[in-house]
């Protein structure tokens, strides 16, 4: 039987399979949304695991499951998460589709993993809007469905009230998104920090991994991203931290590459606007405060890299995450 926690204020959220379904995309949405996080301290979701087809689903693997509820749960969630489907070509079935048109008209959000992009065009809920699915399926995806602006190589698209993402474990990314969004960094944090995943990749980033991290050198690596974590505040550019990682600077861009997919300073601002993030999110401490200590120097710095990573001014993020603090805190940003 699922379990709920027991806030019934908390957001509902209906994770649907059906036959063919993938394990692997199931047990990430499963694993990262529905066990009970009292240690958090939010109103964590309630989830149900929903059949979307009748009876005991054959899953992929040759394994079956029967699970608890079936799609009148979903008319009745405000998160719905399709973790993958059997075949692009095939159209699934029209009561699932009417429970995703349904839920879309009532605001309900609705988010895909993997191949479960194809419900969601099936629906007609991708059309005229940004999607993305796994990189060997997103010519199909524009082929069979002209409508929508298929992203090709992105962890994930937000549009709103749809969420799909890119390939299989990039479901993580995506889930990980929509609690920093429902719950801020702070709690996205401590959620990746116990799956052991790394709290935030950009969604814009590559979804395909084309070069190995070189032999011998992660160690290294690893290291000098743990000292940039501890002095965020402190002023570097690419000449200083490869001194700090005793590395010629070409060596020191290649090898970020290679780890990270971004640059040594793209890297640093990222880092620099997740913990702007979270001083927002759990401080009052004024803009300039935050601006200095997580090392962007000026307000009008801090604005411009916070707006490109966040789409939101740290004014407009802190009012959506802390709506109590004291509106002259707010003023300058």
């Amino acid at each position: 039987m699922p379990t709920l926690p027991a806030d019934p204020n908390a957001p509902l959220v209906a994770i649907v399979a059906c036959h063919g379904q993938g394990l692997f995309e199931f047990g990430c949405a499963v694993g990262l949304l529905a066990p009970v996080r009292p240690e958090l301290g939010v109103a964590w979701y309630r989830t149900q695991l929903c059949a979307g087809e009748p009876g005991a689903l054959r899953m992929l693997g040759n394994s079956q499951v029967q699970l608890p509820y079936d799609l009148d749960s979903v008319d009745d969630a405000d998160i719905i998460v399709i973790p993958g489907w059997r075949e692009p070509s095939e159209r699934p079935p029209q009561a699932l589709l009417d429970a995703l048109i349904r839920a879309h008209a009532r605001g309900a959000r609705i988010a895909s993993i993997c191949s479960g992009a194809f419900v969601l065009a099936w629906a007609g809920l991708l059309d005229g809007r940004q999607a993305t699915t796994h990189w060997r399926l997103t010519e199909a995806l524009a082929r069979d469905f002209p409508r929508i602006d298929v992203r090709e190589d992105v962890l994930y698209v937000d549009a709103g009230s749809i969420i799909t993402s890119a390939g299989s474990a990039t479901g993580m990314d995506m889930m990980l998104h929509m609690v920093r969004k429902d719950y801020g960094a702070r709690v996205a944090n401590l959620v990746a920090e116990r799956l052991v995943l790394a709290p935030w990749r950009d969604a814009g980033r590559s979804q395909r991994v084309s070069r190995a991290i070189p032999n011998g050198e992660p160690s290294r690596l690893a290291k000098l991203m743990e000292w940039m974590r501890r002095n965020l505040r402190e002023p570097h550019s690419l000449g200083s931290l490869a001194e700090q990682a005793a590395l010629s600077q070409r060596t020191l861009q290649r090898q970020f590459l290679d780890a990270t997919g971004l640059s040594p300073i793209d890297w640093l601002i990222r880092e620099r606007v997740a913990f702007a993030r979270e001083l927002l999110e759990t401080t009052d401490r004024p803009l300039q405060w935050i601006a200095e200590h997580a090392g962007f120097g000026s307000q009008e710095s801090f604005r411009r890299h916070f707006r490109s990573q966040v789409d939101a001014s740290p004014t407009e993020y802190r009012s959506q995450h802390r709506s109590g603090i004291a509106a002259d805190r707010l003023v300058g940003c």
